[in-house]
């Protein structure tokens, strides 16, 4: 059972992280707060009586969860909003829902104004074509390769098989790849 300290200092650790992975599949800030705060209330109310072990895959499986129901909602929201606007005059939304974070520069890795300005330049481009991968491989890498949980885990946490959590990161990385090319940079 994990303890209130436990439970606080394991969301403390994950928040930054789930709020990213959020942002990459809903696309704007305000969704993303919202499906966090969300996955962290539920972990807290719900299963807060479980080993510390296992607080990891749920609360991944949670925000997956929360996230899938968010889409679904504005799939809902802007069939709904386009069948409508054919009746309002036309008034366009300034929202840009592409909007990104900005990437923190680490001074450890980059001590130069140039290595800073290069480094956060590359981590917007990787960013920007995780955040185009399909829901799916976009879930399955940063799972694996961010959270870095082992394929057993990603596929539980994904709901999926072990061999599906395989392709998709192999499709995700092959994706990633091909795209950094494509722009100059190589890793």
């Amino acid at each position: 059972m994990a303890s209130r300290v436990e439970l606080s200092t394991f969301l403390e650790g994950v928040e930054k992280r789930a709020f990213k992975q959020a942002v990459y599949a809903l696309r704007t800030d305000e969704a993303a707060l919202d499906a966090v705060q969300d996955a962290m209330l539920k972990l807290s109310v719900s299963y807060a009586d479980r080993p510390p072990a296992e607080l990891p895959l749920l609360f991944q499986r949670i925000l997956q969860n929360v996230i899938y129901d968010a889409l679904r909602r504005q799939k809902v929201r802007n069939a709904w909003t386009t069948l409508l606007s054919s009746f309002t005059s036309g008034a366009d939304d300034d929202s840009d829902p592409l909007d990104m974070l900005t990437a923190d520069s680490d001074a450890a890795h980059a001590s130069t104004p140039h290595a800073q300005f290069e480094r956060a330049r590359m981590m917007a481009a990787i960013e920007r074509e995780i955040a185009r991968l399909p829901n799916r491989q976009r879930e399955a890498f940063l799972l694996r390769y961010w959270e870095e949980m082992d394929v057993s885990e990603t596929a539980a946490a994904m709901g999926c098989s072990e061999g599906s959590v395989k392709t998709h990161c192999s499709r995700a990385t092959q994706t990633l790849a091909a795209a950094l090319k494509a722009k100059g940079i190589v890793l």
